[in-house]
């Protein structure tokens, strides 16, 4: 880059620097252009220009971005849209094409990975006493900075995660959100060793999850509606596959809520043993009915949330599933039919995850 300076007539050599990102390249890219139903056309694909990468950044190109509930949050409005016109993505697959100056972690040509925590401010009580997820200041892929459904996006490089070379980038792609997000929920839920866990709703990180939970040598009971996602939760090692309200065939220790569904809380409750935990692991979920003390709370069963991920949890997991494999069921798309993905999401159409593969 010239940093040499004009000193020509009309320029002023006092003049203030201009500090402002400088355009490296243009890139095709979706953006939550008007937040609503996914029938309304809140997506629009544009050329969106890519600022040089800061000195703590790397420039990555795209070649996978795994589909996650939340965008479908993002675009229809369920959460509130923090930048307008932000790209979604937050599984995001790709290479490194340029580094700032400051990046040691990675090189050009290296395989990487970003998932949703984007970065925290490193000062807080909670970034400093490891739970960096509560971080008030923390931002988020796709939410505060563009993300992956682009030809290319930027990251910091202290908060991507080195991948391995011999998987395929779709099978990748939604380790880093739905993986790790999943894996989150299983430490919350406090399962004891061979126990017994539920989980409410088999989607992109509940099928994850599972498998994690049955290698580790728990029993899992799946409940929900969809009778193609029960097949499939059988078939990765689920004990059991039953209707989203039916009572699991034994009592739980633990359960994790991945459904966005409030009216399952209780439900969930109702099923665990004396002593269990439930885990909500979703960023938004409806509205959550009465609960009655003495049928969902009593005998000391506990109710927590799942709030993002810190990046040891990203490192944790990533280490566990290079060694169980789990089976990725993935459906692949097109970049180019991005909108297309979120509107099959919103339609229960996908069993397993949806990739968006670069054209």
């Amino acid at each position: 880059m010239d940093n040499s300076r004009d000193n020509s007539p009309g320029n002023s050599q006092d003049s203030a620097p201009d500090d402002s990102p400088r355009t490296l390249l243009e890139t095709p890219a979706w953006v939550v252009s008007t937040p609503g139903p996914m029938a309304s056309s809140p997506l629009r694909r544009t050329r969106k220009a890519v600022a040089a990468p800061g000195p703590q950044e790397i420039l990555i190109a795209v070649a996978a971005c795994g589909v996650c509930r939340t965008d479908l949050h993002l675009a229809e409005g369920d959460l509130e849209p923090r930048v307008p016109g932000r790209t979604p993505g937050h599984e995001v697959v790709g290479t490194v094409v340029l580094t700032g100056s400051e990046v040691r972690e990675f090189t050009v040509g290296d395989r990487v990975g970003v998932a949703w925590l984007a970065g925290t401010c490193g000062r807080c009580r909670y970034c400093l006493s490891g739970r960096e997820n509560l971080c008030p200041d923390s931002t988020y892929t796709g939410w505060d900075i563009d993300g992956g459904y682009a030809g290319h996006t930027v990251a910091d490089a202290r908060y991507a995660y080195h991948l391995p070379k011999d998987l395929p980038e779709e099978e990748l792609a939604p380790l880093l959100c739905a993986g790790i997000i999943g894996y989150r929920a299983l430490e919350r839920s406090r399962l004891p060793p061979g126990g017994r866990l539920g989980i409410y709703g088999y989607g992109a990180s509940a099928h994850l999850t599972a498998q994690l939970a049955v290698a580790r040598g728990a029993t899992v009971h799946v409940l929900t509606r969809a009778q193609e996602a029960r097949r499939l939760a059988l078939e990765l090692g689920a004990a059991s596959a039953r209707g989203a309200h039916d009572a699991p065939p034994e009592p739980l220790d633990s359960a994790i809520l991945f459904a966005p569904v409030g009216e399952l809380v209780p439900v969930a409750l109702a099923a665990l043993d004396r002593g269990g935990t439930l885990a909500v692991a979703g960023i938004h979920l409806s509205d959550i009915p009465a609960l009655n003390y003495e049928a969902h709370l009593f005998q000391e069963r506990s109710l927590l949330s799942v709030t993002a991920n810190t990046r040891q949890d990203g490192r944790a997991y990533l280490e566990e599933a290079a060694r169980t494999r789990p089976r990725v069921h993935v459906r692949r798309y097109p970049m180019s039919r991005a909108d297309e993905a979120l509107s099959d999401l919103a339609d229960d159409r996908i069993t397993g995850v949806a990739v968006l593969m670069a054209d």
